[in-house]
């Protein structure tokens, strides 16, 4: 086939345009959705102790004083405002400096061998909380929503930088010659940070995350027309691949060589996402382990995808779970959010266990910050019994290889206030997230602007007492 010649005013492309605008909305357009390399693994720094990642994120930050860090003082405090020189300079969005205290909501007792505390709100996860390693002494820089969770996922508070998965896939490549290296899913309600969680950033768009569906078409756009047949469809792939390489060769653009391979990409879920998401395989007995329901989206149903698609070579699945943000009746906040995750948690650790996955696949749950152990009520909001933000302190877990089961590290003080014992900020985390995955996160880096960037910016020191 003959190709038509290019002029000049053809080949100012839509990245020139965006580019010159200011907003780098060509990066996003079809990155977003399924641009991820299926090259080989690239290697390491070392040994890694495990090939995958499964991150639970709780968005919306989940009350550590409700559900893993018991502080009995607080209830014998209940009613009286902390004393200002516990709060010090501590400014809040939504309580005053004089708020009064408020004691934790539910029973606590201790679990497994190791004898951790959780409330009851967790009796799923007291089954298998000796896989698990609880920090109660994180802190973040952030205390908004949106900035936090970007913080968490990218080691930066405003939207541009590559998201952890990003980075894997960077770092890593991808197992999987038929799904991306890294899914994105999500359940509750809106996330605050939106697509900058699972963005590429300033990386190739070819790292971005893919967001699957919990329910019906796991990705939108991606099935064929009515009467497309697969010959019709891989014919114009192939043209269309021409025409790209072309341009490729005028342009040099990076981002061409991504829409190449999301086309190539997009052809191959046709058949792997439907058979990756149709949970029919799956026996009675599993289903109600994660108390998942074969169609009905949930959060259980999401934990069982995310067991199969690391079982088909995903190397990051995020899942977010939003509303956990309890400004008001943070008990009824936890209550319902704990009966929502808790069973398809715990349901994950277990079965990853069972199919002798677990000493390979990390899984963290947490938020992107704590909660005051000062009420929040305000009549003018209709806000009663709540918990503003708490970056100064929270708790997360995390399991699997290479992580020291049924233990706890960190301590706060007997108001929950401030951490006594073994800080942990973000930056540590995703040091040692990357450590496990065979990667020093000083040394996996990715040129910018003049400049090497990492994960962790310019700080970090790997958590090595929850390392086997």
């Amino acid at each position: 086939m003959n190709l038509l010649p290019v002029t000049k005013a053809q080949s100012v492309t839509r990245r020139h345009f965006f580019g010159e605008c200011g907003y780098g909305v060509g990066k996003l357009a079809l990155a977003g959705l399924l641009t991820n390399t299926f090259g080989k693994v690239q290697g390491t720094h070392f040994a890694p102790k495990v090939k995958r990642v499964i991150h639970l994120m709780q968005a919306g930050a989940p009350s550590q004083l409700e559900l893993f860090d018991n502080k009995p003082k607080l209830k014998e405090l209940e009613g009286k405002p902390l004393p200002p020189s516990v709060i010090g300079d501590q400014r809040y969005a939504f309580i005053q400096r004089d708020a009064a205290v408020l004691g934790p909501r539910f029973p606590f007792a201790k679990h497994g061998q190791s004898g951790a505390e959780l409330s009851d709100k967790l009796p799923h996860l007291a089954k298998v909380i000796d896989e698990v390693a609880i920090i109660k002494s994180m802190h973040s820089d952030q205390f908004n929503h949106a900035p936090g969770q970007i913080f968490f996922n990218t080691g930066f508070a405003q939207p541009g930088r590559p998201s952890l998965g990003s980075w894997l896939s960077y770092g890593l490549g991808s197992a999987s010659d038929n799904l991306p290296a890294f899914v994105v899913m999500s359940t509750g309600g809106g996330i605050s940070g939106g697509s900058a969680l699972w963005s590429s950033g300033f990386m190739p768009g070819k790292h971005a995350g893919v967001r699957f569906r919990n329910s019906g078409d796991p990705i939108l756009n991606v099935s064929s027309p009515t009467g497309v047949d697969k010959k019709l469809q891989r014919d114009s792939l192939d043209l269309i691949a021409k025409l790209n390489r072309r341009r490729l060769e005028m342009e040099k653009d990076p981002e061409i060589t991504t829409r190449i391979e999301s086309y190539e990409m997009a052809f191959r879920l046709q058949s792997s996402a439907p058979e990756l998401m149709d949970l029919k395989s799956e026996n009675a007995a599993t289903l109600k382990l994660y108390g998942a329901d074969p169609v009905k989206p949930s959060y259980g149903r999401a934990c069982l995808l995310a067991r199969r698609m690391v079982e088909r070579g995903v190397r990051y699945v995020n899942i977010i779970h939003s509303g956990w943000d309890a400004h008001s009746n943070v008990a009824g906040n936890v209550t319902n959010n704990a009966k929502a995750t808790d069973q398809g948690s715990a349901a994950l650790i277990r079965d990853l266990k069972e199919r002798g996955m677990l000493e390979d696949t990390l899984v963290i749950w947490g938020g992107e910050f704590g909660r005051t152990p000062m009420v929040e009520s305000n009549p003018t909001l209709n806000r009663k019994q709540g918990r503003d933000h708490h970056p100064q302190a929270f708790s997360l877990w995390l399991a699997g290889g290479g992580v020291k089961g049924g233990m706890s590290l960190g301590a706060t003080d007997e108001l929950g206030f401030h951490i006594t014992e073994r800080p942990v900020h973000i930056h540590d985390l995703q040091a040692t997230i990357l450590h496990l995955l065979g990667l020093d996160h000083e040394r996996l880096t990715f040129r910018h602007g003049g400049r090497d960037y990492r994960l962790t910016d310019v700080h970090g020191k790997v958590v090595k007492e929850i390392l086997t």
